[in-house]
């Protein structure tokens, strides 16, 4: 049996190839929407991809199971476990079987045990793997969403991002009793989770890529729960903000969404940003640091600071329906990396890019820059005659801040203003 994991740092978000070598088959399990890199992989492995799954509805990514299938042939496998309001919605052109509680299916000498485990979510699955060419029992089980390392997945988000009402506690129950269930599983067996640290499926997840189910009773904090009502209100507690994309994920993967673009954007000049700006034709993202940016920025541009988060910034701030534009340095090679992870949250609709010396381009038209001054802790505690906004999200908030004066604001979600400071 040959396993190999995939790592998306922009998402925090882990995915699998199971690769048979007896039979030269593979299977891919939770693959993004770019699917190129598990191709590649099988067949730098003398294997074919055979069969696709993923163990639920994703929030955080579009899903690449459906153009993986496409691509390459595979059996789709997705979970027909659910109630009816929250299923997948699979036409005739998606070829997919479905997959309940108790199933199995065989890639090669390699045999899945498909175990419905709610709470994240109510069809999410977890896939037991026993390699039958050297034992009879499973060695790990792939958990998507469901435990993590140190962690667990937030029962929340269907309700919080989705609009699902009246389910969040219903889950927090639903993954109490999944956790009960995985006393039964011996201790010796890895677990392969879908996201490590930094992903906003959970609150604490640890950075290692994978642990035992063992070692998770001993020392993650959900197993130590005892008592259910305690076990739900400890879940829900402290639970930060779901980004505001994750409700366009979920139904798009729900309803399978669209192929990738073939288009590449062009470079673009300081004229070309000019007349987007002034037509409002076209979204102009600056993907400075925000320091940088504050310096000197394009009037009427975006700051989106390129590093680990800015994806998932990305989806929350930018609309899907408007061209977007990018100002980066280091040329069309970093646009292609930037464009590869807006199209991870469903951003497609990047027309060009201009690299950072177009802010001399700007001058040269003869229109000035603006710049946002910063304030240190210092600079705050003296301001007298200011209204400060504190635009933090509401976890933040709730975690410390500085005690209120007479104009001092609070504005939950306030992510329409030009700097980000991550």
């Amino acid at each position: 049996m040959l396993l190999k994991r995939f790592y998306d740092e922009a998402l925090a978000q882990a995915s699998y190839l199971v690769g048979a070598e007896t039979t030269d088959e593979a299977l891919v399990i939770d693959p993004t929407r770019d699917v190129e890199p598990y191709r590649i992989a099988a067949a730098s492995e003398g294997l074919r991809i055979t069969h696709v799954t993923e163990t639920h509805i994703h929030a955080d990514f579009l899903s690449g199971a459906r153009e993986l299938v496409r691509r390459t042939g595979a059996r789709l496998l997705l979970s027909a476990e659910g109630d009816s309001d929250w299923q997948y919605r699979i036409g005739a052109s998606d070829r997919a079987e479905l997959l309940r509680d108790g199933d199995s299916f065989a890639v090669g000498e390699i045999r899945l045990d498909v175990r419905h485990m709610p709470g994240h979510t109510p069809e999410h699955l977890i896939f037991f793997v026993t390699d039958g060419s050297a034992a009879d029992r499973p060695l790990g089980v792939f958990s998507g969403d469901f435990i993590f390392v140190g962690d667990v997945g937030r029962p929340d988000l269907l309700e919080r991002a989705a609009n699902v009402t009246g389910t969040m506690e219903a889950s927090a129950r639903a993954l109490y009793r999944s956790l009960r269930q995985m006393r039964e599983y011996p201790e010796y067996l890895q677990v392969w989770p879908g996201h490590g640290a930094g992903s906003a499926c959970g609150k604490a997840l640890g950075a290692l890529p994978s642990t035992t189910l063992g070692y998770e009773r001993l020392f993650n904090w959900a197993f130590q729960e005892a008592d259910e009502e305690q076990f739900v209100r400890s879940v829900l507690a402290g639970q930060s903000e779901p980004p505001r994309y994750f409700g366009r994920m979920k139904l798009l993967n729900r309803d399978g969404g669209p192929p990738i673009p073939e288009t590449a954007p062009r470079a673009v000049d300081a004229s070309r940003l000019a007349t987007a700006l002034g037509e409002g034709s076209a979204t102009v993202l600056d993907t400075r640091s925000s320091a940088d940016f504050a310096k000197g920025f394009i009037p009427g541009t975006i700051n989106i600071p390129s590093g680990r988060n800015f994806a998932t910034w990305a989806g929350s701030l930018l609309s899907p329906e408007r061209d977007v534009i990018l100002v980066l340095g280091g040329g069309e090679a970093r646009s292609r990396v930037l464009v590869r992870e807006l199209s991870l949250v469903g951003i497609d609709r990047v027309i060009g890019w201009a690299e950072v010396d177009v802010l001399d381009g700007w001058r040269r038209l003869g229109r000035s820059l603006e710049c946002v001054r910063a304030l240190g802790a210092q600079a705050v505690a003296e301001l007298r005659d200011a209204t400060v906004i504190d635009v933090r999200a509401q976890f933040e908030w709730d975690a410390g801040r500085i005690r209120r004066r007479s104009r001092w604001i609070r504005v939950s979600r306030f992510w329409r203003s030009h700097v980000r400071n991550e």
